[in-house]
């Protein structure tokens, strides 16, 4: 992929003081044309940078929480077009700038935006467009953040050796937004952009407040499961009684808790069965869960086909089925073992006391 820069402007950011009492700063460099790119060494600074963000994967639903990449959807009321979105204006005259000045005017706008988040920490801040002509004239908004490396230096000669460098900024772990996202080579959706942040802090999820990111899959499988309960907890139980009460209340802590025991309230059959519904639409929603000290991470699917959950004797046993056994990494014993008949095994447990 090679991208022809149409304009970029550099923004440095100043941050004073922590917190609430913070002083934000943001001051413009420069504003440069495809030409004054060419010979800038940004180009150099910059070189890949562009196509490594357009080809950076992203999972539409992501597996976890706190993926760094995500793609996030302009926020439209139903019969609405995009342009009631200023997310997505601002976004869009960046993108249709015809002139050195028009853009300018645009990323003072989005800088000025991104200075504002709750987070923002100083660094250097670069807009620019860039048209991938291979597939379309029509060209991206690219927002990148760097941020300020501490402790850098530079080597110089050998009587001095090193020179102390301040302000220094590199592209690892750059922040950046992608307008428009790209899901498939030469497709574009004018609704949609990637972020990609490293951190925890959600830089850019705070940055574009009339953006709405997608959901996780834990996001989706929480909700499809407090729902299904929801549902069983209506057709169980009255209204108002003890046992409905005592139910929510257990589902509501469950619902904001991290880490969750084993809650035994319904049935294998029943578990299954919500379960197929789940697997139904996302087939490969993962399972991890812990006994004691020991994990183990497998698919949803896998429950009630080749993963049993049993209890003997007020313990739990987790029994998974497979072809073979592989080990990997560190050696044991274990590797010679000839497994015990089941039954045997599930003697000894019960004969535990």
């Amino acid at each position: 992929m090679e991208f022809k820069i149409q304009y970029l402007s550099f923004y440095l950011i100043q941050v004073d003081g922590k917190g609430e009492e913070a002083e934000k700063h943001v001051k413009h460099f420069q504003t440069l044309t495809t030409e004054q790119y060419e010979e800038s060494d940004l180009k150099t600074f910059l070189d890949g940078e562009l196509t490594k963000i357009v080809k950076r994967k992203v999972d539409r639903h992501a597996k976890s929480d706190s993926a760094p990449t995500k793609i996030g959807r302009f926020i439209v009321e139903p019969g609405h077009e995009l342009t009631s979105n200023p997310n997505y204006n601002l976004f869009h005259k960046t993108r249709s700038a015809e002139d050195k000045e028009t853009f300018r005017e645009a990323c003072d706008q989005l800088a000025q935006m991104y200075i504002e988040t709750s987070a923002v920490r100083g660094g250097a801040l670069v807009i620019a467009t860039a048209k991938l002509t291979k597939f379309s004239d029509d060209p991206f908004v690219f927002i990148m953040k760097c941020d300020f490396e501490p402790k850098v230096a530079r080597i110089t000669d050998a009587s001095t050796l090193i020179h102390n460098v301040e302000m220094a900024i590199t592209t690892k772990n750059m922040k950046s937004v992608q307008y428009p996202f790209m899901p498939e080579e030469g497709m574009m959706d004018a609704a949609e952009l990637k972020i990609h942040q490293s951190s925890h802090s959600r830089y850019f999820e705070d940055f574009l407040k009339w953006v709405e990111f997608e959901k996780s899959m834990p996001e989706i499988v929480k909700s499809q499961v407090y729902g299904m309960v929801k549902e069983h907890i209506e057709e169980t139980y009255n209204e108002e009684s003890d046992e409905r009460v005592e139910f929510e209340q257990a589902m509501e802590e469950w619902a904001i808790s991290p880490k969750r025991e084993l809650q035994e309230r319904f049935t294998t059959e029943q578990v299954v069965e919500a379960t197929s519904q789940i697997v139904e639409q996302s087939p490969d929603v993962e399972l991890k869960v812990k006994l004691d000290h020991v994990s183990v991470k497998a698919l949803l699917s896998d429950f009630g086909d080749s993963i049993h959950l049993a209890k003997v004797n007020g313990r739990y046993i987790l029994m998974i089925e497979s072809e073979s056994v592989m080990f990997e990494k560190g050696f044991s014993p274990l590797e010679f073992l000839k497994p015990d008949d089941l039954h045997e095994v599930i003697q000894r447990i019960q004969m535990k006391e």
